[in-house]
């Protein structure tokens, strides 16, 4: 498959006109970012949008990798000496890797089995025979095969080795693979049992034990639920269609007549079927059905991920984060607006070592010392307790308190970067740090964290792990050049996701901040060791400078558009200062005046939108949530009570909200509105405030059952 005939399968597939495709993939290929490309190459793509330039690469992708196993099969093919020109051209035109496989399978290397055992004893010719299916003299033609010497003793033995032969030859016959294929794509169920004596140990998939349904129509939850009890030893399953209707479709195939032949065939095609082409095909169909699962499960990951990654930011405050703790004490950190650590202390307000005054008393005494705007508390163990214990303190300024998801903190805190970050202190002032930080700019301090151990996952840990690692590391991509990052305040980490950066040459911008200053323009980054002209071209738009030489350092507006304000503000007779903010200035530009070869309508549109609001946060305000103060553990809870909560977790079967008592419930899916809903997230957003009811508590399990019905 050529590259053209990629470019036009991938339009069809996506409903494109070809040449969208054709410069999409040019773009990538000379290593030009999904932000990048979606952001300032809109005259060449068409407009397109993130999500289908990555739909674009990740389906050259697979047709280039089917083009490496096409190349490889005729490669084997050629040193077998078994490639003719047929065959040659049917491996060209095969449009799938199944498809391509079955081609290849009569000639692919196997292991010595019985259809090759029989072939060594000369039976070849007998099975040709036998399939021909001759009215009569089968059994005659057998004899002339019987030779003790290669251990075939008689006709019986003849017979039953010609049949292994027919059972190989029925399992690799391209169009009978086509048909059983379709049927187990169609009809095939999956059927879960429990393993012997795994009854008691393996509860947990109870659910599990006696459960059977169409594969093509199992959830991906389910079906990596069930993938996972069978890698851990608790369930056996199978994925087969209705029997006696893939013996109909052989059959069908293979049977010519009623002779004596035939019903050996008939016999053939059983043994073919239950030995050789059913595991076959269920091999494929389980495969396609687990990458099926992954894709659904990395997509509700990375939808989970970016809701998380844009939550809003509380902005530039003085902060006092707390990361509350029983037996250890709730460690206590002041933040400057920019997020520096001015202070750490441990007060002890909860049993068993209980100091309530005292700590009040620093807590009032460091919201004065430090001018602090805000206080956050993390939502982990005796978060709750803590919440109310700051809530009753009369402190000498209006405080809210704000409870912040404090998920991964302890992975940040006793990571390299955090050692890096804070080589003096430990991990329990690292993670109050960490605290503190997400509640300033969440996106900032999240990417300092691996993806995979925030939490807001279904099934993390049983997808592909490459597969997993870059969808997310997509979405964290994207998310931070969709926001912009401040060049002289940002961190290593957040630097290194901007478009044509990367770990090293954030280094190098670090090391230059830090030996020459901030940084006073874009145009500066070109002194940066390494910042070339193709990492200049990919990142610059997404990089801000505040107070910077030219004013349009501080928008979204790419430095090679600047000639075209400088046009806009000639036109207008003003300087480039002057148009920013001003929509009423710009409002009567007749953008076409504007176009040439480099920038079109859609650059235009947004070139005006910049400097209506440039450099704006697409990020919202923050919202202030409480828990209802009279619920603190699961003992609280009684059914039908009805509750506020913040959604922690949405996955394909509903989504977990955190009422405030250290475990979160879940609203199934049936129950998460009044109307039928096939995506959760089309109900709930991650961080969202809802109203719940209280369904079910199980104390012993540590589920609740939730319901928002009536409330959404």
């Amino acid at each position: 498959m050529t590259q053209e005939d990629c470019i036009i399968r991938i339009a069809l597939e996506m409903q494109l006109q070809a040449q969208q495709v054709k410069n999409t993939l040019l773009l990538l290929d000379e290593g030009a970012t999904i932000p990048f490309i979606s952001r300032y190459r809109k005259e060449m793509t068409g407009s397109l949008d993130e999500v289908q330039v990555m739909q674009i690469r990740d389906h050259v992708a697979r047709l280039r990798d089917l083009n490496k196993r096409r190349e490889a099969i005729i490669a084997s093919l050629e040193e077998q000496g078994m490639l003719t020109e047929t065959l040659r051209q049917k491996i060209a035109e095969a449009e799938t890797m199944a498809l391509l496989e079955d081609i290849y399978l009569p000639f692919r290397p196997k292991r010595r089995t019985r259809a090759q055992m029989a072939r060594e004893k000369g039976l070849e010719p007998l099975a040709k025979i036998l399939m021909s299916q001759p009215a009569q003299g089968l059994y005659d033609s057998a004899k002339r095969f019987v030779n003790p010497s290669a251990g075939v003793e008689n006709t019986e033995e003849a017979i039953a080795g010609a049949k292994d032969i027919v059972s190989e030859w029925i399992s690799e016959h391209l169009y009978a693979r086509k048909r059983i294929r379709s049927l187990f794509e169609r009809e095939a169920s999956i059927v879960a049992a429990v393993a012997k004596d795994k009854e008691v140990e393996g509860e947990k998939y109870q659910s599990y034990f006696t459960h059977q349904e169409k594969i093509i129509q199992a959830p991906s939850h389910r079906l990596l639920a069930m993938f996972r009890g069978e890698n851990e030893g608790f369930l056996k399953i199978t994925i087969r269609p209705p029997e006696e209707k893939a013996l109909e479709i052989l059959k069908g195939i293979f049977i010519k007549n009623s002779s004596d032949a035939a019903a050996l065939i008939a016999d053939c095609v059983k043994d073919s079927y239950k030995r050789l082409l059913a595991p076959s095909i269920e091999t494929e169909i389980r495969q396609q059905a687990r990458k099926r699962a992954e894709e659904k499960a990395i997509q509700v990951f990375a939808e989970n991920l970016r809701q998380l990654l844009m939550a809003p930011p509380l902005g530039a405050k003085n902060v006092l984060a707390i990361d509350p703790g029983f037996r250890t004490g709730c460690k206590v950190v002041c933040l400057d607006k920019n997020g520096n650590l001015l202070h750490n202390e441990t007060i002890y307000p909860h049993p068993p070592a209980r100091q309530i005054k005292q700590s009040i008393n620093k807590l009032v005494n460091l919201v004065d010392t430090y001018a602090i705007e805000v206080i956050a508390i993390g939502n982990g163990t005796a978060g709750r307790e803590t919440e109310s214990f700051v809530k009753r303190i009369r402190f000498n300024r209006d405080l809210v308190a704000i409870v912040v998801n404090e998920s991964g903190a302890s992975v940040y805190s006793a990571s390299k970067i955090a050692r890096e970050e804070f080589p003096d202190y430990d991990v329990t002032v690292r993670g109050a740090v960490s605290i503190g930080r997400r509640l300033l700019d969440p996106l900032a301090e999240l990417v300092k964290i691996d993806p995979k151990a925030i939490g807001v996952g279904q099934y993390q840990h049983d997808v592909n792990q490459n597969d997993l690692q870059m969808g997310l590391v997509d979405v964290v991509e994207s998310c931070v050049n969709n926001v912009g990052v401040e060049v002289n305040t940002c961190s290593k980490q957040l630097l290194t996701y901007v478009s044509g950066v990367g770990p090293a040459l954030a280094q190098n911008v670090i090391d230059y901040r830090t030996a020459n200053g901030p940084f006073s323009s874009r145009e500066e980054l070109k002194s940066v060791s390494r910042f070339g002209v193709k990492a200049f071209e990919q990142a610059a738009g997404f990089l801000r400078i505040r107070e910077a030489v030219h004013p349009l350092d501080e928008s979204a507006v790419h430095p090679e558009s600047y000639y075209v304000v400088e046009k806009m503000a000639k036109k207008l007779n003003c300087s480039v200062k002057a148009l920013i903010h001003r929509t009423d200035l710009t409002a009567i530009l007749d953008l076409n005046n504007f176009v040439d070869e480099k920038v079109g309508i859609p650059t235009l549109n947004d070139i005006l939108n910049e400097l209506a609001k440039p450099g704006r946060d697409p990020r919202k305000n923050v919202k202030v949530f409480e828990f209802d103060p009279n619920v603190h553990t699961m003992d609280d809870l009684v059914a039908g009570m009805e509750l506020p909560g913040i959604v922690t977790n949405i996955t394909a079967f509903g989504a977990f909200v955190d009422i405030g008592v250290h475990q979160d419930g879940l609203v199934h899916i049936s129950q998460l509105a009044d109307s039928f809903v096939r995506d959760p997230n089309t109900v709930v957003k991650l961080n969202q405030h809802v109203r719940v009811r209280v369904l079910e508590v199980d104390a012993r399990r540590k589920r609740i059952q939730l319901s928002m019905k009536g409330f959404s």
